[in-house]
């Protein structure tokens, strides 16, 4: 069931109430919650499929026309991660049926570990059997017709409206990779995006952290948006109609300080919702148009392949997850002659007049990269997330990858990866970035 509202939020005070916006918006959401019990994304650990629903789990969408007529997406979705094929099936279908195209739909995902497996994501995992498997085939079609229909529904509820800025924090995520670094880096920064319509009430935003969504653990078997879906909740519920949409940062280094509970998790929410509201009740700027788009993909390298005799060797190895990767990847070469060299990696950014650039980047980013972009294209008017249109992999910056560990190339068997990134990985992506900011600024 899809329920459609109209964006509509307090008019920001320096903008005159009888003023003309050259913006109109619209968003609706969906419940994305399985019919049945499914396996659950994101922890080894787990041993069974989900055991019923603790929080209703949404894609929400939100339309957007500039003033020349130009309409753009961007879907936020409790669930581990959108993956390539679904992406482009998307991706693909929304161009058919709503003339959106590539560059002016962006896809995010909370990367909540407590929603359901899609397609073969990180399937090396999960003890799950060629009946469950059957059942995530299925769920996924479902998921993709859902998605396609909340946009939809979001391009029905065009008005009006004016669009603004304004910058929160919030201090629960901690860099996790603390036998590198025990004071390693992290972002607390929360950006948040308002859309105001005539009415003048409050019913829609959208907001951002870079810290992993996992508050609750592999214990956990109930299916859950975490600290962010418990966010949305709370601001929805301080804004009777409100639609709240999270949009997940560079957090695949950071962890929540408060884990183990849906109380924990209900305090990370807390503590979110209660720096969007400061955000909102600030100085936040307004947001002109129009909206310029740019995507493209770039290549990032694998390092060294794995031999087909180092594969199977690896058969033997008692951790069970290694020997289903080599399996994996021995399947891979018989199907396709050699294992892959190289991923082509989703870059996209959104320019917003000359007041706001969000870049989207795909994968599990770690933090350096919204840190090293604030230095360079200035942290005033600039949002990074992470999470977006493609969740295959860690991208490591150098340094972590020459550190090594779970992000720097320890999670790629989890992924049906080949192995770690080669050298470069960064300067591909912040390079590609830069390029791509310059496009829709000239």
């Amino acid at each position: 069931m899809v329920e459609m509202r109209s964006v509509s939020f307090l008019l920001l005070t320096c903008l005159s109430a009888a003023g003309q916006s050259s913006w109109k918006a619209g968003a609706a959401k969906t419940s994305i919650v399985p019919d049945g019990p499914l396996w659950m994304a994101g922890y080894a650990a787990r041993v069974k499929p989900s055991e019923g629903t603790a929080q209703t789990l949404w894609a929400k969408a939100l339309a957007l026309e500039d003033s020349s007529g130009a309409r753009s997406v961007i879907v936020t979705a409790d669930m581990l991660g959108f993956t390539r094929a679904l992406s482009l099936r998307i991706a693909a279908r929304v161009q058919r049926e709503f003339g959106i195209s590539r560059e002016r739909l962006l896809l995010n995902a909370s990367h909540t570990h407590c929603g359901p497996v899609i397609e073969r994501q990180l399937a090396a995992a999960y003890d799950a059997s060629e009946s469950q498997w059957a059942d995530v085939d299925r769920y996924t079609d479902a998921l993709e017709n859902r998605v396609v229909r909340v946009i939809g529904e979001s391009l029905k509820g065009l008005q009006p409206v004016t669009l603004g800025f304004g910058r929160g924090t919030a201090g629960f995520a901690r860099n996790r990779r603390t036998s590198f670094d025990p004071r390693g880096p992290v972002d607390h920064d929360v950006p948040v995006l308002r859309v105001a319509a005539r009415s003048g009430k409050p019913i829609a935003v959208l907001f951002g952290y870079a810290c992993h969504n996992t508050t609750l653990g592999g214990d956990y078997c109930k299916l859950h948006g975490d600290y962010a879906g418990s966010a949305q909740v709370q601001i929805e519920k301080a804004n009777p109609g409100a639609l709240a949409m999270f949009i997940t940062g560079c957090g695949a280094d950071a962890n929540p300080t408060r884990r183990g509970s849906v109380e924990a998790a209900d305090q990370n929410g807390a503590e979110l919702a209660d720096a969007t509201a400061r955000a909102l009740s600030g100085v936040v700027s307004r947001v002109s148009g129009p909206l310029r788009a740019a995507y493209r993909e770039v290549s990032l390298v694998f390092d060294t392949a794995p031999s087909r005799a180092d594969l199977e060797a690896r058969l033997a190895e008692p951790n069970k997850y290694a020997g289903r990767h080599a399996r994996n990847m021995l399947d891979r070469i018989s199907r396709e002659g050699r294992l892959p060299t190289e991923y082509p990696y989703p870059v996209q950014v959104w320019r917003f007049g000359k007041d706001l650039t969000l870049v989207a980047l795909a994968g599990e980013v770690v933090v350096d990269y919204t840190l090293r972009l604030k230095r360079e294209l200035g942290s005033d008017k600039l949002w990074v997330a992470g999470y977006s249109n493609d969740v295959f992999a860690y991208i490591p910056s150098e340094r972590v990858l020459q550190e090594g560990g779970y992000e720097g190339g320890g999670a790629m068997i989890y992924y049906g990866q080949p192995g770690p990134w080669a050298p470069g990985v960064e300067f591909s992506i912040i390079k590609t970035v830069h390029e791509l900011v310059r496009a829709v600024s000239e």
